[in-house]
């Protein structure tokens, strides 16, 4: 009733102001007003009641808690309720206004575009990491990205930034740093900086290290582009332009995966940048006079380390026989592939499911999915639903609250809750996550800080 009376109250007055007295006139004045403003509300008011649904449906599905990657806090004391936040998600129904606020209405949706924070007018909202609940562990570090460690850098998604596009820009800006640090060096060893990981950060880090010509070596244990390399095909990757060295502006707009990689593929080519793939950091060494970077095929001696690997880390792997065997993967790269074959897929987050997924449409693929816990609690409910279908079309076996016990070269036991199980296999598929490098971080010395939904 508040907000009808102050509504005639404003256009009273207006009317008075415009010299409109006649009731034929107000009728012609108002008439229109006042529909549009009453399709205003209506429509204000549908898209409040879906926000509030899309948040039920993610508290009775358990989803609701903010996610522990970057994802968005929204300070209601100076948010407006625009919905400019809401329309700029290229997730979808990730935010939502209630009640004439932003909210985080389906967190599980939320991969940290950021796009939101650009969007907000009044600046209303801040990315953060990890939740109550669960905190993340991040190595402290200086503005300058170096870590309590004197040539020690950390960039990119292990410091928390899980965004290509300011991680990127973190790689470039850390690598400034690392230039102003080592000319100041008395250090005589052979390498300026030895940047671990090829990921977003990593790559420009690279490019940078490369156009100044510094004496350095890139380590990347798969492939170039790292977690960005084995994103789900299609997958939006970025939403904006971005500054690489040597490169420059590379305006992007919606961008997929793919498009990213060809990208960044061709620019590898064109620049000449040293990437050394398949080759993993073993270890990290503090010495006199820099550090000593060991990877199964050499030890590098460098006045700096830049750390730019993904928060995924070292794959963590099942421990059990026959995980050695070469069939045993830890990410899945081609679907195709795998036609024709009996796969395992182990893991319940989205990476298992939607590696399960596109495997069980390829022909003549027969696909089992193992996982420990009972329900997929962590993964998309999209996701969850797609593996629902494709088991109810018997194109895909889920064994939940199972466990892998052996990997033999033609079969797979796998503990259930009814007893063993031996199934046909040509190929495991492990997606448990990562192991980060906390240990070694705190080995050296590093002093590590745990995020609770803070920056």
């Amino acid at each position: 009733m508040e907000q009808r009376s102050e509504f005639l109250t404003d256009i009273l007055y207006l009317l008075s102001v415009a010299g409109i007295n006649s009731a034929y006139d107000v009728l012609v004045f108002l008439v229109p007003i006042a529909l549009a403003w009453f399709i205003y509300r209506a429509v204000k008011k549908r898209r409040d009641e879906q926000s509030q649904r899309i948040l039920e449906e993610s508290k009775q599905a358990g989803l609701a808690d903010p996610p522990t990657s970057l994802h968005p806090i929204i300070d209601h004391n100076i948010c407006l309720g625009c919905a400019t936040c809401v329309d700029a998600c290229p997730e979808g129904n990730v935010l939502g206004v209630i009640r004439e606020k932003a909210h985080l209405v389906n967190p599980s949706h939320c991969i940290g575009h950021g796009a939101c924070k650009t969007a907000c007018p009044t600046d209303a909202i801040s990315l953060v990491i990890g939740n109550e609940k669960r905190g993340v562990d991040i190595p402290m570090l200086n503005p300058n990205f170096e870590t309590n460690v004197p040539g020690l850098f950390v960039a990119g998604e292990l410091g928390g930034m899980g965004l290509i596009r300011n991680a990127i820009e973190q790689g470039r800006q850390a690598m400034e740093s690392i230039r102003q640090a080592i000319s100041n060096s008395q250090s005589s060893v052979p390498y300026d900086v030895v940047i671990i990981g090829a990921g977003p950060a990593g790559f420009s880090a690279t490019l940078d290290a490369h156009e100044h010509n510094l004496n350095y070596v890139t380590l990347e244990q798969e492939t170039l582009g790292g977690t960005v390399a084995h994103f789900p095909r299609g997958k939006i990757v970025m939403t904006a332009p971005v500054l690489l060295p040597i490169v420059g502006q590379a305006k992007f707009n919606e961008t997929t995966k793919e498009i990213l990689m060809d990208f960044w593929q061709n620019v590898e080519k064109q620049t000449g940048v040293r990437i050394n793939c398949m080759e993993r950091m073993e270890s990290i060494e503090k010495t006199r006079d820099g550090f000593m970077v060991t990877s199964p095929k050499a030890t590098y001696h460098t006045k700096s380390v830049l750390l730019a690997i993904g928060r995924r880390g070292t794959p963590r792997k099942l421990g059990v026989p026959g995980e050695e065997q070469s069939k045993v993967i830890y990410r899945l790269a081609d679907p195709a592939e795998f036609r024709n074959k009996h796969v395992l897929v182990v893991g319940g987050g989205n990476s298992a499911l939607e590696a399960a997924i596109t495997i069980a449409d390829e022909p003549g693929a027969t696909v089992t999915l193992s996982y420990r816990s009972g329900a997929f609690a962590k993964a998309n409910p999209k996701n969850v639903d797609k593996v629902s279908a494709s088991a109810n079309a018997k194109k895909m076996t889920v064994l939940l609250k199972s466990t892998v016990k052996e990997i033999t070269e033609k079969q797979v036991t796998i503990n259930t809750e009814d007893g063993e199980v031996t199934i046909e296999n040509d190929a495991v598929i492990v997606c448990a996550g990562g192991i980060l490098p906390t240990p070694m971080l705190k080995s050296l010395g590093v002093e590590i800080e745990t995020k609770r939904g803070t920056l």
